[in-house]
């Protein structure tokens, strides 16, 4: 299985704004109060519009989706959140933590990835556990290595162990599960998505190791790695508060593969770190200022992969 795709779906923001109902637990989002709501959505907009071109320049698929007005639904910019796409054309569909999430979840989209050529023969529809208030947020919760069948999962409010599990056996992935932490006004409080503190390349792994304060689990996670090959970037906690860790390797022209982060990530690493990632592949950064800071999520989150098979 590949590891990294050249097609990618993104969702147009029309009315993105902070959610208060993540805002509970995603302690990245902040309160702009200088700047009036319609601003915001026009600055969102062009931040999106400028990071498609960014992809398109260099020859990555972007297929992008406009949100809609109704319902309400201010995290729309994040999909990978709500759907997976994968080589076996299966779609997964997943259980959203916020309930005005949960009405980014759209059939049209998918209708719209079928009319583009992608083979979809199944959905896998975990979303009625969020009846019973279990969730599993997409990539945003996993973080998959495709090519070595191993899925890593960061513990939260937003990311059920047995649901993770259910996943795992539907998908045929070796689960790595572990327990990630931030410090908030000093105290420990957990990570919110596994994708914001590590990324899983081709060939390497960006991780913050310092977030795994169980020793143990903090082992497995990097043996695990090294089992496979990859060189491990460390991250510090204080670049993740940068977005550093919210990562993701693309495919453009010629099979030339794309590092893509936000600029405040990109401006956050060291020399250092960026010459063991230009190893591996190119950086690609963008600037999402606004929406890191009214979303609590960055460039990753902002892109769905779609690895459906072509008809």
């Amino acid at each position: 299985m590949k590891q990294i795709t050249n097609t990618i779906l993104m969702i147009r923001p029309v009315a993105f704004r902070m959610n208060e109902q993540t805002a509970v637990n995603n302690y990245y989002q902040k309160v702009l109060d200088n700047l009036l709501p319609d601003t915001v959505n026009v600055k969102a907009q062009h931040e999106f519009d400028a990071f498609v071109e960014k992809l398109k320049a260099v020859g990555v698929n972007v297929i992008v989706v406009d949100d809609t007005l109704d319902p309400d639904t201010p995290d729309s910019v994040f999909p990978n959140n709500w759907v997976s796409f994968h080589e076996n054309n299966d779609v997964a569909l997943y259980p959203m933590f916020a309930e005005n999430r949960r009405h980014e979840r759209r059939e049209d989209i998918l209708d719209l990835i079928e009319e583009k050529g992608f083979v979809i023969d199944n959905i896998v529809d975990y979303t009625s556990a969020e009846e019973d208030g279990f969730f599993l947020e997409g990539t945003g919760s996993i973080v998959l290595d495709r090519e070595n069948q191993k899925a890593y999962c960061a513990l939260s409010p937003r990311a059920d162990e047995e649901l993770f599990i259910e996943f795992c056996e539907d998908f045929e992935y070796s689960p790595i599960i572990f327990e990630a932490f931030q410090t908030v006004n000093k105290e420990r409080k957990p990570i919110y998505h596994t994708n914001v503190m590590m990324c899983v390349g081709t060939t390497f792994a960006v991780i913050c190791a310092d977030c795994i304060d169980d020793k143990k689990e903090r082992k497995m996670v990097l043996s695990s790695f090294k089992d496979d090959n990859k060189e491990v970037i460390l991250l510090t906690e204080e670049q993740l508060n940068h977005f550093a860790g919210n990562m993701l390797q693309v495919i453009g022209t010629n099979e030339n593969s794309y590092l893509v982060m936000s600029n405040s990530a990109h401006e956050s690493l060291t020399q250092d770190q960026i010459t063991k990632i230009e190893k591996h592949t190119e950086i690609l950064s963008v600037g999402l200022d606004i929406i890191e800071a009214c979303g609590g999520g960055s460039a990753r989150c902002m892109m769905a992969e779609v690895f459906l098979p072509k008809k």
